[in-house]
């Protein structure tokens, strides 16, 4: 890809942090890399953590994006209603090179109309949703259909980003930046998915995370509205 390459994470109040700073960790050290935060306003944003975050640019100043992300987050059930972020969405999207999620922000490009007759990743607590949209679900870490790149939950995102940037590179330049942030993972518990965590672990965990129990009325709501 030609420099400068312009990379776009698409922010909003609850975004969970690690979903966008993992692959901005990434992303940041492509070669020509030009990235942006956007936002509707240059105000501080609340994480799902004690961090803010200031964005770089809004929707109406951002650039045309070569590449354009959506982390997820508590914050993403209310943006997948969100007009605004939808429209933006649709309109970059229209020329981006790579249209890409982490966790559930897979859902808000869903509800863009963006994933329909595309195979997608998503947090594993959001996966039963993105046939709503018209998508297919795949349950692996990251995803590549085409030019959409999708990534499972959280920490799968520094895993979509370094897969990403052998896309628009080659695996020499994904190492290296592997290498360099020392990314070599060996996790003390083997509870990483639904698939290998204790039952009673998954069931306490679901239990505890009431905010998954208000997704539905949204994605069904936002479903209606692409519908309509």
């Amino acid at each position: 890809m030609a420099s400068p390459i312009r990379i776009g994470f698409v922010l909003f109040p609850n975004v969970t942090q690690l979903d966008f700073t993992g692959p901005l960790q990434v992303l940041s050290r492509v070669p020509g890399a030009e990235v942006h935060l956007i936002w509707k306003r240059i105000e501080p944003l609340t994480s799902d953590t004690v961090l803010t975050f200031l964005p770089t640019t809004t929707f109406a100043d951002c650039p045309q994006l070569d590449v354009i992300c959506v982390p997820g987050g508590a914050g993403a059930d209310d943006a997948m209603l969100d007009e605004e972020i939808l429209a933006f969405l649709r309109k970059q999207a229209a020329s981006a090179r790579y249209i890409t999620s982490v966790c559930t922000g897979a859902l808000v490009l869903g509800s863009a109309g963006l994933l329909k007759g595309y195979r997608a990743a998503t947090h594993w607590s959001a996966r039963s949703f993105l046939s709503r949209f018209g998508a297919t679900l795949d349950t692996s870490r990251v995803c590549v259909d085409r030019n959409r790149v999708t990534g499972g939950g959280v920490t799968a995102g520094i895993d979509f980003a370094l897969t990403l940037v052998s896309l628009m590179f080659d695996r020499k330049t994904a190492e290296m930046i592997q290498l360099g942030i020392e990314y070599n993972p060996a996790p003390p518990f083997d509870a990483g998915s639904p698939e290998s965590a204790p039952v009673d672990v998954v069931s306490a965990l679901t239990e505890r995370a009431g905010g998954w129990k208000q997704r539905e009325a949204k994605v069904a709501r936002a479903a209606e509205k692409l519908g309509a």
